[in-house]
């Protein structure tokens, strides 16, 4: 998922990216992220939206962004979960669609080298 590789260049953590459509009917894919700080949740919010944008997507809104403890972007198909380390552990949102599917996103270490 481009969303978590953009996320892992602005230093996210614990990324992990959730398959709900089969659970759900509001999005295909929660993208969930944490960070260190609210300049760092901005700063990949900031660029997941030019990213996406720069590739013809429409981002169909942002919550949280100027309080930044947790960021909410949607892009319709994906939404992408931005929290601070606290909120998360607070929220517990993979548990709570913990039904969803998580998918793999990293490319394999040998698949990079060559």
């Amino acid at each position: 998922m481009e969303c978590a590789r953009i996320a892992e260049g602005k230093k996210g953590t614990d990324i992990v990216v959730l398959d709900i459509r089969k659970i759900a009917f509001i999005t295909d894919y929660f993208v969930v992220v944490s960070g260190n700080n609210s300049k760092q949740l901005q700063a990949i919010a900031d660029e997941i939206s030019s990213t996406l944008k720069g590739r013809g997507r429409k981002r169909i809104g942002m919550e949280g962004y100027d309080a930044g403890a947790w960021i909410l972007v949607d892009f319709s198909d994906v939404v992408i979960h931005l929290f601070h380390e606290e909120m998360r552990r607070y929220y517990e949102l993979e548990n709570l669609w913990s039904d969803g599917k998580k998918v793999r996103w990293q490319m394999k270490a040998e698949a990079v080298e060559e």
